[in-house]
């Protein structure tokens, strides 16, 4: 792609919002000329507004620290007019996050959102861009609905799912019926860092606010079809999730179980993990994992630590794979949950608008 897309960043200070900018810095289509957050960060420059929170393993890009924090919801209209679309990672209650992304899409700039207010809006695409990028077809619904003539929102799913229905999807031919998934989850989910948060050191916390509803619900919509301009949400499987807070600083780990309609041997199951590919691999989308599904055959792999930074966050690690005595069968899966999982999804998803044209004015 030769033209270069002008981008602003919505939530730029927080965790993910720093995330985005480590992922955009030398972007070959994405160019930051933007970044928002809070009145409180308003008007100083965005390595004044972190200040000592910045909490990437890499420095903040020169290109961005000296850009001037504008007011994530003073400035609406005057970000929409600098920049092509945004990405959205506000911390904020979700019915004000709601209001606020339909605020920009009517100002006509698209939403990328990595928040949770929108993803059961019913003409709002939910997309894990190798599974359903079929989905951003209900976007014209939602202009009508909008009025708009180019904005609108499109969201990613919640972080802890991405390290599992990765695995299940290619294997949704033979029926998937139940799903038990536990999963594991790194505190930079929690926007936080072993300093910022010392009681989670030598500890496990086995409550995570909202978010064992999310991993039950949210894949039947990834896995459901776009009728009538909207989206409807498949019937099954039927899935139930426990999310437990873990002492690692990133990577979510998932231990799943999985029984089918019809029962897969298991070189069949590796064969389509080894072979699967999607949208993104077709159209070699620049953040897109060349290999997305990758099995470990070793007994004591994927490990947070050795393998949640692969195909640079980007892919997903398999293991474990074994019949089991209640189900069919289990394994473990993992992803880099702030970037497969969090901002790296919702740039490879605005890869897949921009490649399909919905970002051009």
């Amino acid at each position: 792609m030769e033209k270069k897309f002008k981008v602003g960043i919505i939530g730029a200070t927080g965790m993910v919002g720093q995330r985005f900018s480590i992922l955009l810095e030398n972007h070959p289509w994405f160019d930051v000329k933007v970044v928002a957050a809070s009145s409180r960060s308003a008007g100083k420059t965005l390595e004044e507004a972190v200040g000592k929170r910045w909490a990437m393993k890499k420095p903040m890009p020169e290109s961005m620290k000296g850009l001037i924090v504008k007011d994530a919801e003073k400035d609406i209209n005057e970000i929409a007019a600098e920049v092509d679309f945004v990405f959205c990672a506000v911390d904020m209650k979700k019915d004000e996050i709601k209001k606020l992304e339909e605020a920009y899409a009517k100002a006509e700039c698209p939403v990328v959102s990595n928040n949770s207010a929108n993803r059961f809006t019913e003409d709002v695409p939910m997309i894990i861009p190798e599974h359903n990028p079929e989905h951003i077809e209900v976007i014209e619904a939602q202009k009508k609905r909008l009025g708009t003539k180019r904005g609108f929102i499109a969201v990613k799913s919640n972080c802890s799912l991405q390290s599992y229905v990765p695995a299940l999807h290619p294997l949704k031919k033979f029926g998937v019926e139940k799903v038990l998934a536990c999963t594991y989850q790194a505190i930079s989910g929690a926007g936080k860092t072993f300093e910022t948060w010392p009681e989670m050191n030598d500890n496990v916390i086995p409550f995570i606010g909202g978010e064992e509803e999310k991993s039950e619900k949210e894949p039947l919509k990834i896995w459901g079809r776009v009728e009538n301009g909207k989206i409807v949400t498949a019937d099954t499987p039927s899935i139930t999730t426990q999310c437990l807070r873990v002492a690692v600083s990133d990577g979510h780990t998932a231990a799943v179980f999985v029984s089918f309609k019809e029962k897969p041997s298991k070189e069949e199951i590796l064969k389509l993990w080894k072979e699967f590919s999607g949208v993104p691999q077709e159209l070699k989308l620049p953040s897109a994992p060349k290999q997305f599904l990758n099995y470990f055959e070793e007994d004591n792999r994927p490990q947070a630590k050795l393998d949640r930074d692969l195909e640079n966050g980007m892919a997903i690690s398999v293991g474990r794979l074994r019949e089991d005595t209640q189900y069919d069968y289990k394994f473990v899966c993992l992803s880099h949950n702030t970037v497969r999982g969090a901002a790296g999804g919702a740039v490879l998803m605005a890869e897949l608008l921009a490649a399909k044209g919905y970002f051009d004015r």
